[in-house]
């Protein structure tokens, strides 16, 4: 993934989960993400989408710690962007 431009349909899956509420990041070198209290199926996209601005905590918090994740305005205008053909 490289720009906004180029998200799969997973990647607009996580930020559609992460944009419905529940969702929190497990701060760290490679932030993981939970989506209602589980572990994201795919932390490789998850990571992804946190390194390109999409996807982040909702306040400071200490390495190991599980924190509120929401959308960036980033995030936002990728999910309301057009989608790609599959």
């Amino acid at each position: 993934m490289s720009t906004t431009n180029t998200l799969s349909g997973r990647d607009r899956a996580i930020l559609r989960a992460v944009a419905a509420g529940g969702a929190e990041l497990a701060l760290g070198a490679e932030t993981d993400l939970f989506l209602d209290g589980r572990r994201c199926c795919d932390q490789s996209a998850a990571h992804d989408l946190v390194r390109a601005g999409l996807i982040a905590a909702t306040t400071l918090a200490l390495v190991g710690q599980r924190v509120a994740a929401a959308l960036t305005p980033a995030g936002h205008q990728a999910l309301d962007g057009p989608a790609l053909a599959a």
